[in-house]
C-alpha cells in the first residue's frame, strides 16, 4: 500500500501505513480483524450484525462499558482513599442511556446522573436505586422535580434561585427532606469548543461564585432541604487535569466560607474527561487524572485548614464513548477537484466523497461541533493505495458530514460496509428524525452474542404520530 499525502488532509492526519489497520486508541477493546479483513466486536462479525439489523447500526461493546466503569471507580476510589477521604462516581446518563446501560453501570458500583424526567424514568426502569441517582438540568419542570423527590433521588442539583423554592415546595408537599447540591460557575474555561464549555460566567448553567453564599443561605433556611455541597462542570472532552485543579481550588475556597455557617460534606467536580476520536487525540489516563485531582484537593484543604470532603465525579463519555461503533453501508462515491488554499496557480487536489446511508440524524456532533472521527472498511481487506476521503451523510444539508477526513483504501466502493468508532457517547443521544429518517437500532455485543438494546424506528413508527394519516394507512412500512 503506497502512502501519498493529500494536501487537503488536515495537519493532524497522517497517511496510514495500512489503511485497514485498527488503532487501539479509538476502537473498542474487543475489536479485531480476521485474515479476510472482517471486523468483529465482542466476538460478533460486523457483516452478520449488518445483515440481521440493517444499517446504520449502533454497536455497543458491553464489556468495554463495564470495564471502563470499574476502572474509573477504582481510580477515583483509590486516589481519594490515599488522601484520607472517599470518592463517589456517577455515570452521566446524557452520554447514552438505556435500561441495560443503567443496569451495567449500577452493577459496577456507579450511581447515575439524569437531566430530564425521561432519563429519570429510564434509570429507574433499569433498576437503579433512586438513592444513587442525581438530578441535573437548568430548567427542571415542577413535575420533574416532584417526580424526582417522590422517587427518592439522592441529590437534586440546584441551578437557579427559583429551583430552591420549587424543590423545597415539593419536599414539603411530599413530607420529605431532599438533599441538594448548588451548581456554581468556577470561571475556569476548559480548552475545548465554546459550545462544550460550561463554566463561563455568561452561560445558562449555575450560579456565579459571588452569588453562591446567598443561595446556600436560602437553601439552609428550608427545613425540607439538606445542603450537600457545591457542584461544578467545566466542560467536555477535556484532556489534562489543569482545569479541574484550578476549578477545585476556587470551589474549596468558597467551601471554606460556607463551612462557617454549617456542614458541607461533599464537593462535586463534574465530568467531561476526554476520549480519543482519532489517532491524533491523546487523552489523559483516568488514573493520572484521579491522582492529580486528589493531590490538589488534599493540598488546598490543608492550606485552607478545612476537612477533606467526599468528592464526586460524573464521567459519561469516557465510560461509554469508546465502546460504541456505528456501521454504515456505502451508497455513492464522488471525486471532487478542490482548489488548494493560498495557491495562486489554481492547483487542485482530489477529495473523494463517500456517501453512506446515515449521517447527521445518527451523529450530529460533526455538524454541531466540527467533531472529527475515524473510519474503516470492515467487511474486507484491501491492498489498494490509501486515498483521502470525506464520509458524507444522506441528508439535505451541506454540513451533513460523518467523517471530515481519513484515509481509506482507494478502491472503496458502493456496497462496502464502513465502521466509525468512538460513537458510544452523544450519537444516539442526539439522534433525530431529520428528513423523516428513523433512528437506528442499538445492539449490545458480548461473548460472541448480540442482543437488541433499543429497537430501530420504522416508517410505521414515524407515521403513527402523524395525526393526518388515515387509520387504514398507518401500517405503512
Amino acid at each position: 500500500m503506497t502512502s501519498v499525502a493529500n494536501p487537503l488532509a488536515p495537519d493532524w492526519l497522517s497517511v496510514p501505513v495500512d489503511a485497514n489497520a485498527l488503532s487501539p486508541a479509538v476502537w473498542p477493546s474487543s475489536a479485531l480483524r480476521d485474515q479476510r479483513g472482517v471486523l468483529s466486536i465482542g466476538g460478533v462479525l460486523a457483516p452478520d450484525l449488518a445483515r440481521q439489523y440493517g444499517t446504520p447500526l449502533y454497536i455497543l461493546d458491553e464489556e468495554h462499558v463495564r470495564s471502563r466503569a470499574r476502572e474509573t471507580l477504582a481510580a477515583f476510589s483509590s486516589q481519594f482513599e490515599r488522601i484520607g477521604t472517599r470518592a463517589k462516581v456517577y455515570y452521566a446518563g446524557k452520554a447514552f442511556l438505556s435500561t441495560a446501560v443503567a443496569r451495567w453501570v449500577s452493577d459496577e458500583g456507579l450511581g447515575v446522573d439524569v437531566c430530564s424526567g425521561g432519563e429519570l424514568a429510564v434509570a429507574l426502569a433499569g433498576g437503579v436505586d433512586a438513592a444513587h441517582i442525581g438530578m441535573h438540568g437548568n430548567n427542571k419542570s415542577v413535575d420533574e422535580i416532584e417526580r424526582a423527590v417522590a422517587a427518592g433521588v439522592g441529590t437534586i442539583v440546584i441551578d437557579s434561585e427559583i429551583e430552591i423554592e420549587r424543590v423545597a415546595d415539593a419536599a414539603a408537599r411530599l413530607g420529605k427532606v431532599q438533599a441538594v447540591r448548588l451548581r456554581v460557575n468556577s470561571g475556569v474555561h476548559a480548552h475545548t469548543h465554546d459550545f462544550l464549555a460550561t463554566a463561563h460566567e455568561d452561560q445558562k448553567f449555575g450560579f456565579p461564585l459571588e452569588r453562591a453564599e446567598a443561595a446556600v443561605r436560602t437553601i439552609r433556611s428550608h427545613a425540607g432541604l439538606t445542603f450537600l455541597g457545591l457542584h461544578c462542570h467545566i466542560g467536555s472532552q477535556i484532556f489534562g487535569a489543569d482545569g479541574f485543579a484550578e476549578s477545585a481550588a476556587r470551589l474549596l475556597s468558597l467551601q471554606a466560607k460556607l463551612l462557617e455557617d454549617g456542614p458541607v460534606p461533599e464537593l462535586n467536580l463534574g465530568g467531561g474527561f476526554g476520549i480519543a476520536y482519532t489517532t491524533a487525540d491523546d487523552p489523559t489516563p483516568i488514573a493520572e487524572l484521579a491522582a492529580r485531582i486528589a493531590d490538589i484537593v488534599a493540598a488546598e484543604c490543608a492550606k485552607l485548614g478545612i476537612a477533606l470532603p467526599v468528592v464526586a465525579f460524573e464521567p459519561g463519555r469516557t465510560i461509554v464513548g469508546g465502546a460504541g461503533v456505528t456501521l454504515y453501508s456505502v451508497g455513492t462515491i464522488k471525486d471532487v477537484d478542490v482548489t488548494l488554499p493560498d495557491e495562486a496557480s489554481g492547483e487542485t487536489a482530489l477529495r473523494r466523497y463517500v456517501s453512506v446511508d446515515g449521517g447527521m440524524s445518527d451523529n450530529a456532533r460533526p455538524a454541531l461541533y466540527g467533531a472529527d472521527y475515524s473510519v474503516r472498511i470492515v467487511d474486507r481487506a484491501s491492498d489498494a493505495d490509501a486515498a483521502l476521503v470525506r464520509v458524507a451523510g444522506k441528508h439535505c444539508e451541506s454540513g451533513d458530514i460523518v467523517v471530515y477526513a481519513d484515509y481509506l483504501p482507494g478502491d472503496v466502493a458502493p456496497g462496502d460496509l464502513l465502521a466509525v468508532p468512538a460513537t458510544g457517547a452523544y450519537c444516539w443521544a442526539l439522534a433525530s428524525n431529520y428528513n423523516i429518517v428513523g433512528r437506528p437500532p442499538v445492539v449490545a455485543v458480548a461473548n460472541g452474542e448480540a442482543r437488541l438494546l433499543i429497537r430501530g424506528e420504522t416508517e410505521h413508527d414515524l407515521l403513527a404520530r402523524d395525526t393526518g394519516v388515515a387509520s387504514d394507512e398507518s401500517g405503512a412500512s
